[in-house]
């Protein structure tokens, strides 16, 4: 069964463990053992904006795709595509969310029936959506 990370989990993994949940490095540690994680392909995105912008602790010589894949590989990652289905879930009311990049994340679990880890308040108050924090 697949387990969702949300993008602050991959750079909270990467970057800063102590930021993340009991619960969320329990989840983490058994989807990597697993290999069970997967996030959004728009996660990649995110990453890539916030590396270029300085939003993220830029280590000396390694570029914004070596960062990445150094995340995607170590957490034993599978990077899930934005598919016709989870476009239109995205769109649904279910969502108070107005960042659209989180909204495809969530689409994202709903889709694939998986856990959404998240520190995000305005996603884990979503009836449908199981997250992990």
């Amino acid at each position: 069964m697949l387990t969702i990370c949300d993008t602050h989990i991959l750079l909270f993994w990467a970057d800063d463990p102590s930021r993340l949940s009991m619960s969320a490095s329990a989840a983490l540690d058994l989807g990597i053992q697993s290999a069970t994680l997967a996030c959004s392909d728009i996660s990649l995105w995110e990453i890539a904006m916030l590396y270029t912008r300085g939003r993220i602790n830029n280590r000396a010589g390694v570029s914004p795709a070596a960062y990445m894949q150094d995340i995607l590989t170590g957490m034993t990652m599978t990077v899930l595509p934005i598919t016709a289905e989870i476009a239109e879930l995205s769109q649904g009311a279910v969502f108070s969310h107005g960042d659209p990049a989180d909204r495809l994340i969530a689409a994202t679990a709903l889709a694939h029936r998986a856990a959404l880890i998240t520190a995000d308040e305005k996603l884990r108050v979503i009836p449908s959506l199981r997250c992990i924090w």
